[in-house]
């Protein structure tokens, strides 16, 4: 028999993807494209982690993630793929403030991720006194970074704590919900990382990373939403998958992964399935309970990833209600850096965000806050009409609005977002070596390499292309029927 009928015989391999969110989604999308059979398996009722939407007042909206970033391909190429290219949307306005030294004042620009290149446009957020401190950052003796350093730490050692409470804190925040003074440069701004490898004052450093941006000339908006809600996203990609072949099992955990001699036993809690390949896209503390019998090594790395807390508040307002309130005009919403001593650490303001939104329901203004930061998960134990009325609290403080909401919805999401501390990026490699020794599995997800969007989707790319590397290389491997092996 011929080589290329031995081939057309035998079975393609069967890889289960653990975990339905978007890493996992995108994961089985690309698998199912390479002509591989494939199995997602997910533990709850409904498809998408993080990505939800919702109804408020009737009209549906975004309960979790509501954008992502269009300055990388893969979460736009995605949309793109299943069918959602006609509702992509950029945000109406991106006329961002800061709610800080009890004002809205508006967010300043050219920073990288808060950290200016030139202090002049910082006057309205920070004091005399934070602003005479920037100036001293020519004067500093440079302090070498090493493998890696604290963005919060570092950039207070070179320009002020002003800068980084009432700047970098927010904005790391509102990606991390993490601590500024915690979070790894090389992982979480690694453009800056590099700049501050090169050397010389910091403010020079911010302005070469301006200028690289500048002769890159990008244009087209900085992000992305769907009409319909961000959340509508999975459901485009579950279902590209089961029209390429694909079986997707909700309400599925997966109770444990075996090696076998042709691969892999996955059981779940009815039956275990044969695979050739695994993609494990889960968050880490899953992924180190499944890894714990055949690579302890990783399963203690996954062990030690935090992760933060967070809630969203969703409230609904008449327009007529709210037309007196000028600060919410014109404005995508606001930020709040924890050193004001506030509640909310930011709030978007739906219905001026995304036409969509605002077409979809003309007669409300639609707005959500979110609550919650790494180490203060009290906030989240409170019942939800608290949730609502402390972010009532804050917002009249900051806009003046004292209208009644006509509905309101409280979201919670527990161990949301991992968190990136000093030398993450390590421990992430070392979690990678540690796999690497298993047979056709890898892992993805926003524990890896970015807690975006589109970094999920390439974290899930580049596992699904090893993996189907490595079984496409082993034709010959006795494989997995893919079936029920027990009940």
């Amino acid at each position: 028999m011929q080589r290329s009928q031995q081939r057309a015989e035998t079975p393609p391999g069967h890889v289960v993807v653990i975990g339905g969110g978007i890493a996992g989604l995108a994961a089985a999308h690309h698998l199912v494209a390479t002509g591989l059979r494939v199995t997602l398996l997910e533990a709850t009722d409904r498809l998408g982690g993080k990505l939800m939407t919702g109804e408020i007042a009737g009209v549906q909206v975004d309960l979790g993630a509501e954008s992502m970033l269009a300055r990388r391909p893969e979460a736009v190429a995605l949309a793109e793929a299943v069918g959602l290219g006609d509702r992509l949307q950029p945000p109406a306005t991106a006329t961002a403030s800061l709610w800080t030294r009890d004002a809205l004042r508006p967010m300043p620009k050219g920073h990288v991720m808060g950290v200016p290149g030139d202090p002049a446009v910082l006057g309205e957020v920070l004091s005399p006194e934070g602003l005479a401190r920037i100036a001293e950052d020519r004067d500093l003796t440079p302090i070498p970074v090493g493998d890696d350093v604290a963005v919060g730490a570092y950039v207070a050692d070179r320009l002020g704590r002003e800068v980084v409470d009432r700047l970098v804190e927010p904005l790391l925040g509102g990606v991390y919900a993490g601590d500024a003074y915690r979070i790894s440069m090389r992982a979480a701004v690694p453009q800056l990382f590099e700049a501050v490898k090169e050397g010389g004052p910091l403010l020079d450093g911010v302005r070469r990373i301006q200028e690289r941006a500048a002769a890159r000339q990008q244009t087209g908006p900085v992000f992305q939403g769907i009409a319909g809600g961000i959340g509508t996203l999975p459901y485009a990609v579950g279902d590209a998958v089961r029209a390429g072949g694909g079986d997707i099992l909700t309400e599925t955990p997966v109770l444990g992964l075996t090696r076998t001699e042709s691969g892999w036993a996955v059981r779940t809690d009815t039956r275990t399935i044969a695979a050739d390949g695994i993609v494990l896209a889960t968050p880490a503390w899953s992924a180190g309970t499944l890894l714990a019998a055949e690579s302890p090594a990783a399963s203690a790395e996954l062990s030690g990833v935090e992760y933060a807390s967070m809630a969203l508040v969703t409230l609904a307002f008449r327009r007529t209600d709210i037309e007196a309130y000028e600060a919410l005009r014109g404005r995508s919403g606001f930020l709040v850096p924890p050193v004001d001593g506030h509640t909310i650490k930011a709030s978007t303001f739906s219905s001026n965000k995304w036409q969509w939104v605002a077409d979809a329901a003309p007669d409300l203004f639609v707005l959500r806050t979110s609550v919650g930061r790494y180490g203060e998960e009290d906030h989240l134990h409170r019942e939800d009409e608290e949730l609502v009325a402390v972010s009532l609290r804050d917002l009249a403080a900051a806009t003046g609005l004292t209208a009644r909401p006509v509905d309101t919805e409280v979201t919670r999401w527990i161990g949301g977002l991992p968190q990136y501390p000093v030398g993450h990026l390590t421990r992430v490699a070392r979690i990678r070596d540690e796999v690497a020794k298993l047979p056709a599995l890898r892992v993805c997800g926003a524990v890896y390499d970015g807690v975006g969007i589109p970094a999920c989707i390439a974290s899930a790319r580049r596992a699904a292309d090893e993996i189907a590397r490595e079984i496409i290389a082993t034709p010959t491997r006795v494989r997995g029927t893919g079936s029920e092996a027990g009940q």
